[in-house]
């Protein structure tokens, strides 16, 4: 194939093969994250507010990033971007926080947050999936584009 080829060839779609799987994960997450924060504040909320309102701002983050992967055009895209990396330095900081000051978010399950050791309660899905989701977005970029065309 030339070069010509390749860039006749259609793009393929975000909302099939890997996209599909990505776009799963983040709503999964944001489920369990929204899920697990609403929950938590409204039951116990005094026990530790910080680590329940953080854990609210990851599902936030999950549901922006799972409605801009789904939507088409280059405003999605960058909402998308932005939203994962916020989701990656987040995990990257409380994660890296939670590691060096063990006080800081217990691993108990009920003083924690969704990204307190980088995700270890969620198998370490939110470790994971900000990078999958800006290599996918990096790939995808040409089918973000083409979508407002």
């Amino acid at each position: 194939m030339t070069g010509s080829d390749l860039e006749a060839r259609p793009a393929r779609p975000r909302t099939s093969g890997p996209g599909r799987t990505l776009i799963v994960f983040y709503f999964i997450m944001t489920i369990a994250a929204l899920a697990r924060s609403i929950f938590e504040i409204v039951v116990h909320f005094q026990v530790a507010p910080v680590a329940y309102l953080l854990s609210l701002l990851s599902g936030i983050v999950y549901l922006v990033a799972t409605i801009a992967l789904i939507t088409p055009g280059r405003r999605a895209y960058r909402v998308a971007f932005v939203a994962i990396t916020i989701e990656l330095v987040g995990v990257l900081v409380i994660g890296t926080a939670s590691v060096i000051d063990f006080g800081l978010f217990p691993f108990s399950g009920d003083r924690s947050t969704v990204w307190a050791y980088y995700g270890l309660e969620y198998l370490l899905i939110p470790l994971a999936l900000p990078v999958l989701g800006l290599l996918f977005l990096r790939s995808q970029r040409r089918v973000f584009a083409a979508a407002e065309a």
